[in-house]
């Protein structure tokens, strides 16, 4: 069994060509028994369940369009339900005169059943899984095949007939455990890469069957390798396996519930008619599938209300994402300072703010320092990447993203050198796309000016930059995929360059290397060419030209290739990559420029790209391979004779294209970087020296990320890198700094729809670690910093229901920062004792108002304990909880606020040396001020008009005349409004600046240590991070 890449797409400078593939096994192995039965005898055998074929024929498969899913605005499966559980006979009874022969495949299903099924499933149950599963005989359609089409059908009244078989089946079905998350595969015959561009949510409305192994789908009885596929690799949630209850006992097939819901994450064409489309299941914001039984879990772990034909009611899940996010108060300035310079009072503060891009729905930020007491980092939650982000700032209050170049259509390989001899590092890239080279001119400080355009041949697809002819200029010599040529570009000297000299090589020519490999002086190349199977070698000539080619013959499809002395002869050897036998292939050279035959090793499944250097300092050449089909990174080390030991390998990003090398962190052992064009990640594995590398680190960068090159792009000493971007056309430039690898956000995995982020010192270390608040997980997560700002040790604990704000400080006078989580879904809120080295052992749990969603503490009533302020959504309050000794608390004492309050801040308001409350409400967009008598409690609210839907409230001395004021985020109409304090407790008419959209967070601090308060939005709509610099005169 294979599956046969035949398209027409390319990798880059050290790996080939998604469209040469020919015949590319996958997996070497048969693995389903049904392949034995042919198709003519048994055709109950085939499962094309797994495939939608497009077909007009009756008899064949019905077409199952999912394009329906995406384009149909259908209502949500609902009133199935209230029927009453029967057994599978009269379940099926009014889909008698639907369904032909239906009572026989019954009697088969039943028939099937064992007495005692699996699952702890009655016999009717498993029976009507198995009833889904069988395969009519032609010319009769299938019940899953009719059941699936009336699910996709606009009149859920077409549906009725279903409803006490849906309500048997569904039964059955969510008792059955939810798999662990993973990647299922489905596939379709058609090309339906133009109707999933990235970021699109979609809806399968159908039952939807796949297999966790893709090479099921090669077979010609089902998806084939020829002809127009779609493969859907589905990260599910909430999949069942259905083989105890199936009628093919020997497949794995998994089983997606109707009204499934994902997001696109990514696109890859390995061939012209071959794409791959990467799906994300997300638990959708409303119901979309009722369950089948009170108390049933259609997806793991989250409890929801039984749901009872309320079809526009808004759901439980619609209100959370409402009323989810973090608002992080801990950051405010809860004292003035005593002494205040004279000066000038200003009355516009901010300036438009600069934006900046983090993930999908940003909720909460915070402000710590991570890597020296100097260093200043944003951290931010993305709820909808379940992604803590890390930002550092500069000296001058700028976030550290990375920069990006426009550059052409679907860039291939990459290489730098200084092309017009200015001591400067410029860049250059091959575009596969468009059959281009551009020319990009480095300025010495990490920006590049505009590209320079030139044609080379069909299709480059590798790029190397030497000085070929002796003239001290950088030349450069390019892979031409599609035309089967090399073509050298002379330079100039001014970064121009000559028209191309092209030189025939073998068939589809996927990588090059230069060296002088017969020792004449004069630089030579080695081509793999794909197809051919092959290594070329071109030697230099006297005159500036090419000799004839000479062909060294290898084993399989070649993708990459790499130059390097691996058994310390002082001559260079090759190294080649197999795509198609999972091997490398090792040439060892002769001083007179021929080579040897060709030794294999082993890697791990489709090896794609390769790199070479001493990884574990014993002076003998290792090689790190990148797997695409594993998504891994095998390392192999050098025995010093031109063999290897056996490969370790380090699992990194999803579809893994190139690879390059470096010391990026400043601690002499060389370092790997790997490009994931999967999940547009890149994966950082750290050198420790003794060939071994630590764990992954993954980075999120652009759509797609394909070729890199590193250099010193800034002149800083520190290595930066370079990352192409095929889907957006763009390249990245990414800064290094020596210690945090890189300038840009970091990404961590936390739970499930984080709402709130609080970072602190937590294991005394003296570094900085992050909390994070799971919604939908009941959880919070806790990320210990060993180094670097880099966190290494995650653990979870369970506090209350949808926990939704996390604060920390020491309420037990033990010196260890607790916690208090406030738990929105049982109207409490948790503490946590920290015991000292960043774990949490004890909690305690105290009742609040209804719908409690922000907390603050403060000593309110001057006894040196603190106290807890907490918000109620739900009851208009907010409640005090007066703190004791132990880090006890009192019964809290409530206060009305107005309708709906979300965030609260404390502050000085009037001068009079007691803490006073401000409380954003988000129902009739005010502030609610309420001052303190000294005594913690406070006087009648006073409220002052907002910008919409009020979010988020922080407090600073932001105009200079030392009276506090507030800055309150207003999600509805995207502003921030400033509201200058008096000095009594009364505040001005707002000034409105714009955010992005959807502003949900705003925290202060001095962004840039000129001693005045910025501020930082998190904008959950656009995605994005607004930062606003103090503009006021010291």
């Amino acid at each position: 069994m294979s599956i046969t890449f035949n398209g027409e797409e390319t990798g880059n400078h050290q790996d080939v060509l998604r469209d040469a593939i020919p015949s590319v096994n996958l997996n070497n192995e048969e693995t389903l028994e049904r392949n034995q039965f042919p198709v003519t005898n048994n055709p109950m055998k085939i499962n094309h369940r797994l495939v939608d074929v497009s077909t007009s024929s009756k008899g064949s498969v019905t077409v199952m369009n999912i394009m329906n899913d995406i384009e149909g605005n259908l209502g949500p499966i609902l009133d199935y339900a209230e029927e009453p559980l029967l057994p599978l006979y009269k379940a099926c009874a009014s889909l008698e005169n639907i369904i032909d022969d239906l009572s026989t495949y019954i009697k088969m299903a039943l028939d099937e059943t064992p007495e005692k099924p699996f699952d702890e499933l009655t016999i009717d149950e498993s029976a009507a899984i198995r009833l889904y599963t069988l395969e009519w005989k032609k010319p009769y359609e299938s019940l899953y095949s009719m059941l699936n089409r009336t699910l996709k059908e606009q009149s859920r009244e077409k549906l009725r007939p279903y409803f006490k078989y849906l309500k048997l089946l569904l039964t059955a079905l969510v008792k059955l455990p939810c798999i662990p998350p993973l990647s299922v595969w489905r596939g379709v015959t058609k090309n339906l890469s133009t109707q999933f561009p990235p970021g699109t949510t979609v809806v399968w409305w159908g039952f939807s069957s796949c297999t966790t192994e893709m090479t099921v789908l090669d077979n010609n009885m089902y998806l084939g390798n020829t002809g127009n596929r779609t493969l859907f690799s589905v990260e599910a949630i909430n999949a069942r396996t259905i083989r105890n209850h199936s009628h093919f006992v020997n497949e794995d097939e998994v089983l997606l519930l109707p009204g499934t819901q994902m997001i696109v994450q990514s696109q890859f064409s390995p061939a012209s008619d071959l794409y791959i489309i990467h799906l994300k299941q997300v638990r959708p914001e409303q119901i979309l599938l009722e369950p089948p039984f009170e108390g049933a879990y259609v997806y793991p772990k989250i409890q929801r209300q039984w749901y009872r034909k309320k079809r526009f009611a808004i759901p439980i899940g619609f209100l959370f994402t409402l009323i989810i996010g973090g608002i992080i108060i801990g950051s405010v300035l809860g004292t003035r300072p005593k002494i205040h310079t004279a000066a000038s009072v200003c009355t516009h503060p901010f300036q438009a703010p600069t934006t900046y891009a983090t993930g999908n729905n940003p909720q909460a930020a915070a402000l710590g320092h991570f890597m020296t007491n100097n260093e200043l980092v944003v951290g931010v939650v993305n709820s909808g990447d379940n992604a803590l982000l890390l930002l550092s700032v500069n000296a001058d209050g700028t976030l550290q993203n990375p920069r990006s170049y426009p550059i052409g259509y679907r860039p291939s390989a990459s290489v730098t050198a200084d092309f017009n001899n200015d001591n400067k590092l410029d860049f250059a890239v091959s575009h596969y796309g468009d059959d281009t080279i551009r020319i990009l001119l480095g300025n010495g400080n990490g920006i590049f000016q505009n590209s320079i355009n030139y044609v080379a041949g069909n299709r480059p697809v590798s790029l190397v930059a030497k000085d070929f002819n002796n003239d001290n200029k950088i030349d450069l010599v390019v892979a031409n995929f599609g035309t089967a040529t090399v073509s050298i570009m002379f330079n100039k000297g001014n970064g121009m360059f000559q028209y191309p000299v092209n030189y025939p090589i073998g068939r589809r020519p996927s990588s090059l290397v230069v060296n002088d490999f017969n020792n004449d002086n004069k630089l030579d190349l080695a081509i793999s060419n794909y197809d051919d199977g092959n290594v070329i070698i071109l030697f230099g000539e006297e005159n500036d030209t090419f000799g004839i080619p000479i062909n060294y013959p290898v084993n399989g499809s070649t993708s990459s290739i790499v130059c390097g002395d691996f058994n310390n002869d002082n001559q260079p050897d090759l190294v080649v990559t197999s795509t198609t036998h999972n091997i490398i292939s090792v040439l060892l050279g002769n001083k007179n420029g021929t080579f040897q035959p060709y030794i294999n090793s082993a890697t791990d499944k489709i090896p794609f790209s390769i790199i070479a250097g001493d990884f574990n300092n014993d002076t003998k050449l290792d090689v790190a391979v990148v797997n695409t089909q594993d998504n891994s990174t095998s390392v192999l080390l050098g025995i010093g004779n031109g063999s290897f030991q056996t490969p370790t390998t380090y699992i990194v990003g999803y579809l893994p294209k190139s690879v390059v090398l470096g010391d990026f962190n400043d601690d002499t052992k060389l370092d790997l970087i790997v490009s994931n064009s999967g999940d547009n990640t890149i994966s950082v594995l750290l050198g420790i020296g003794n060939g071994n590398f630590q764990t992954a680190i993954n980075y999120t960068i652009g759509n797609m990320p394909t070729s890199m090159v590193s250099g010193y792009f800034n002149n800083d000493t520190k290595l930066d890198l370079v990352v192409t971007d095929d889907f957006d056309r763009i390249f990245h430039i990414l800064l290094g700094n020596g210690k945090q690898i890189f300038q840009f956000p970091l990404n961590y995995t936390v739970g499930e729809s984080p709402s709130s982020v609080v970072l602190d010192n937590f294991n005394n270390n003296n570094k900085m670690d992050a909390v994070v608040t799971n919604n939908l997980d009941d959880t919070i997560t806790v990320l210990l910093d060993n180094e670097n700002g880099i966190f290494h040790t995650r653990m979870d604990y369970s506090v209350g229901k949808a926990p939704c704000s996390v604060i920390c400080d020491d309420f037990n006078n033990d010196n260890k920062r607790d916690l208090v989580v406030v738990n929105y879904g049982n109207n409490s809120i948790s503490i946590l004792f920290n015991d000292g080295n960043g774990s949490f052992p004890i909690i305690m749990n105290y009742m609040v108002g209804s719908w409690p969603y922000s907390v603050i503490a403060f000593d309110f009533n001057n006894d040196t304990k603190l106290d807890l302020a907490v918000v109620s959504f739900g009851s208009f309050t907010v409640s005090i909880l007066l703190g004791q000794t132990n880090g006890t608390f009192q019964t809290p004492i409530d206060y009305v606020v107005g309708d709906f309050p979300y965030a609260l801040t404390v502050g000085d308001f009037n001068n009079d040396m007691k803490t006073d409350l401000a409380v954003a409400n988000r129902g009739e967009n005010t502030v609610s001020v309420l001052l303190n008598n000294g005594d913690a409690s406070f006087q009648i609210s006073v409220n002052y008009p907002t910008g919409n839907s009020p979010y988020s409230i922080t407090t600073a001395d932001f105009n200079n005349d030392t009276n506090l004021d507030l800055a309150v985020a207003n999600f509805g109409d995207n502003t921030i409004s400033i509201h200058l304090g008096m000095g009594n407790g009364i505040f001005q008419t707002p000034l409105f600046y714009q955010t992005g959209s959807g502003p949900f967070s705003v925290l202060s601090g001095d962004l840039n240590n000129d001693k005045k308060p910025d501020m930082i939005v998190t904008n959950q709509k656009s995605g994005d991070l607004s930062a606003f610099l103090n503009s006021c005169e010291n």
